[in-house]
């Protein structure tokens, strides 16, 4: 049975500035890094960074990473600074920004957990929504 995400890994053309935008603007923690790759974390979440030929996803694929409410504009601020190229607007429950990192991988960092998804759904609910065996409304 699984338990948890182990780690995610993205493939990057430059290890240089991918390091650099996941340390420096989303603010990982960079253990270590050698000529092809790199391993950061974003609280106990792993990221590998590995030097290949991106091919990230053209559809609503992407990472969703955490940020407590009272970072989420100093954050939003930074990126947008930083000339970071957003590739959604938010529409959906909890704060969000989608954003591109430089290979063109897509992230959202948010503000919420399935909890609140959920207790949004219960109010709004998605066209044919079915609640199942231990969620709230089942």
């Amino acid at each position: 049975m699984i338990t948890d995400i182990n780690h995610v890994t993205f493939s990057v053309a430059d290890l240089n500035p991918s390091i650099e935008f996941y340390r420096d603007l989303l603010g990982m923690k960079l253990h270590v890094f050698w000529d092809t790759g790199a391993y950061l974390t974003a609280g106990d979440t792993w990221l590998c960074l590995s030097v290949g030929v991106p091919q990230p996803a053209d559809d609503y694929t992407h990472i969703a990473f955490n940020v407590r409410e009272e970072e989420f504009h100093e954050v939003c601020a930074r990126l947008r600074e930083a000339r970071v190229v957003e590739w959604k607007k938010n529409s959906s429950e909890g704060e969000s920004i989608y954003l591109l990192d430089p290979n063109g991988h897509r992230l959202e960092i948010h503000c919420g957990t399935l909890a609140t998804r959920l207790a949004e759904l219960a109010k709004n609910p998605y066209d044919g929504l079915v609640w199942c065996s231990g969620s709230p409304k089942s």
